[in-house]
C-alpha cells in the first residue's frame, strides 16, 4: 500500500480507535473472489449480447483492511480516489481463527472465522501484499 492510501486509511481509522489501541497492518484486499471461469463466461455473454461492441468483465470491489492490536477494520475503497469510501465492518480479534493460506498465481487468501459465529470472511490479498498477508496471518491463530 502506497503512502497516500495508507495516510487516507489511517485518517479514517484514527477516530474509531479506543484509547491505547494502535494500528499494526494496513493493506488493500478483496473480500470475495471472482473465478476465472465466471469472468470468461460473463465477458463472452456480454460480447454476444452487445453484438461484439463491448465486453464487460466483473471485478471484485477493492477494500482496505486495517488491523489493530484489538480489531480488524474493513473499508470499501473509492475506485477513483485513493481513499476509503465507507466503513464496512469491524471484527474483534479476540477469538478469531484463520484457515491455511491458499496460494495462487495472482493472489493468496485465507478464511477468517469465529467459533462463536457461523459466518466467515474470505480475505484475498493481491500478489504485492504478501508481506501484509503474512503479518495478518501471524496475528490470527490457525483453526484446528
Amino acid at each position: 500500500m502506497n503512502g497516500r492510501r495508507r495516510r487516507a486509511l489511517l485518517a479514517a481509522v484514527t477516530p474509531m480507535l479506543e484509547p491505547g489501541e494502535r494500528v499494526e497492518v494496513t493493506s488493500v484486499v478483496n473480500l470475495s473472489s471472482v473465478s476465472a471461469r465466471r469472468t470468461a463466461a460473463f465477458g463472452v455473454a456480454s460480447a454476444v449480447f452487445s453484438g461484439g461492441t463491448m465486453a464487460v468483465i466483473p471485478t471484485p470491489t477493492p477494500m482496505y483492511l486495517a488491523m489493530t492490536d484489538r480489531r480488524l477494520f474493513v473499508f470499501r475503497a473509492d475506485p477513483v480516489f485513493a481513499k476509503p469510501a465507507e466503513h464496512t465492518m469491524t471484527l474483534q480479534r479476540a477469538g478469531l481463527v484463520r484457515s491455511e493460506i491458499t496460494e495462487r498465481y495472482v493472489n493468496s487468501s485465507f478464511v477468517v472465522s469465529s467459533p462463536h459465529s457461523e459466518t466467515s470472511l474470505k480475505i484475498l490479498f493481491p500478489l504485492l501484499a504478501r508481506k501484509e498477508r503474512d503479518l495478518v496471518a501471524a496475528a490470527l491463530p490457525l483453526a484446528d
